[in-house]
């Protein structure tokens, strides 16, 4: 009855003197130590409603297609499978930092068949032994190192999570792009077809006496001039393709078809305040855990200057044909003791290591405040890219219509011999960069909406309670 009575005493002596690990920085705290001398203001500068942030904004541009695209690219990117990856990673490494803090045990045994005089010729004993051993985590060493595991995968899903969250935003992206180029590829061929058109009137002109060979000839490298812009636009709208192809998972053949019309753009976001953004955006929420894994590292490495006891019992039995055991010896036999091991120097290793996790540590929150600042850009961006896209939309409406109009009276007057064929040319010129720019404002308002919602760490995806209650209505 010694041995147990001596164990049970020294774990609870253990436990009497373990300490407990002290929490890392809150969020106020990391955003007040990395957001040095940034006031961060109640509202945005740039505008914006200030009703909070909805998730599943790929829902309000109503494309049933965009919709099976972001599903396709979630489930079958392969930077999405490594980053997947990465958070069954992290969860092993706590499991594995968890089980430090728990006893090990294990069973040895020796033996053998009996042959002549002798036993197992290996060994001079045979039996079984079990033991156990258990470092009792009197400093927090073990928590500390467990805590910090579960911090990095904390971070790690939420890295997931913003990975999502990018890749649904890049296959949205990337289908507004593919749309915009079969556009421009469209709006080319028609600027083929105009040319033709003049190439012909011109050539009749030349015919009936009214032309020239100068005119034909401006004509005909007019022509040749747009149908070298059309396989341009033709190119750029397989390649636009290809790379959303890509972003499926898909072999980049250039199959896939876009829409014939951009998608219609949804109404106003509501973007929350800042202070909202930078709680619930998945990058910023990983580089805090980042913050709370370093400082938990250092709680580690400061704990690893001091003593580690370690508390062993064991038991079994053993016998020997060769060896003559103590006349007092009997079994099963058994024990229990303890081991202390104290570090009392080590070339300043343990210090270097507190202060290297220490540096580390510095680096989480200013890695954290760069990133937290550069979120914080990226909304205000967004919100002004929008405003003044939404401004300049009317302007390049007007601007192609009139443009179309003067194009209309430039070829009348060259029909009837009023005109001259270089305005026409001009003219037709200038309607292509009109159509043009109008597209470009209209599809970088999409791309601008896409970016706001990423931004502001909205999901794509409608919120599973949501989600629930959907389902329940449509079922009853």
């Amino acid at each position: 009855m010694r041995h147990p009575v001596i164990l049970a005493g020294l774990l609870g002596l253990s436990l009497l003197v373990g300490c407990r690990t002290k929490p890392p920085p809150n969020h106020a705290d990391v955003r007040e130590q990395g957001l040095t001398n940034v006031m961060v203001p109640s509202a945005w500068k740039a505008g914006g409603e200030s009703a909070g942030i909805t998730d599943d904004w790929l829902a309000t541009f109503e494309d049933e297609q965009l919709d099976a695209l972001v599903r396709e690219a979630i489930t079958n990117n392969f930077d999405l499978r490594i980053s997947a990856i990465r958070v069954e990673q992290a969860a092993h490494y706590v499991e594995l930092a968890k089980a430090g803090l728990r006893p090990s045990v294990a069973l040895a045994g020796t033996g053998g068949i009996k042959a002549g005089g002798g036993g197992d010729v290996s060994s001079a004993l045979q039996g079984i032994i079990i033991a156990a051993s258990w470092e009792p985590d009197l400093w927090g060493r073990l928590r500390y190192g467990r805590n910090a595991a579960q911090a990095q995968h904390a971070s790690a899903q939420a890295d997931f999570e913003f990975a999502r969250q990018s890749m649904a935003a890049g296959t949205a992206r990337s289908w507004f792009t593919a749309t915009e180029t079969l556009l421009q590829r469209q709006t080319a061929e028609e600027m083929v077809r105009a040319a033709r058109e003049l190439l012909t009137l011109a050539e009749q002109r030349q015919r009936v006496g009214i032309g020239d060979e100068q005119e034909v000839a401006l004509a005909r490298a007019n022509l040749g001039g747009f149908e070298d812009t059309a396989r341009q636009a033709r190119f750029a709208y397989d390649q636009a393709l290809r790379a959303l192809e890509l972003l499926l998972g898909r072999y980049p053949a250039a199959e896939l078809q876009a829409r014939s019309e951009l998608t219609k753009l949804p109404g106003a976001v509501p973007a929350g305040m800042p202070l909202e953004m930078l709680e619930r955006r998945p990058d910023l929420v990983a580089a805090e855990r980042r913050v709370a894994a370093a400082f938990n590292r250092v709680g580690e490495a400061k704990a690893a200057r001091l003593p580690r006891l370690t508390l062993n019992i064991s038991g079994g039995a053993i016998s020997s044909e060769v060896v003559e055991l103590k006349s007092d010896f009997k079994n099963p036999t058994g024990g229990a003791g303890a081991r202390l091991i104290a570090p009392i120097y080590q070339g300043g290793a343990l210090k270097a290591q507190v202060e290297i996790r220490t540096s580390e540590q510095k680096q989480a929150v200013a890695e954290y405040g760069r990133m937290a600042l550069r979120a914080l850009g990226d909304v205000e961006n967004a919100l002004a890219a929008s405003q003044t896209l939404a401004e300049r939309e009317p302007i390049l409406r007007q601007n192609l219509a009139d443009n179309q109009r003067a194009l209309q009276l430039a070829q009348e007057a060259y029909r009837v011999g009023r005109g001259d064929l270089r305005a026409v040319q001009q003219q037709q010129l200038n309607v292509h960069a009109a159509r043009l720019a109008l597209l470009r404002v209209q599809s970088e308002q999409l791309t601008q909406r896409v970016n706001l919602h990423l931004a502001l760490g909205g999901g794509w995806e409608m919120p599973a309670v949501e989600q629930a209650n959907a389902t329940t209505k449509q079922e009853n």
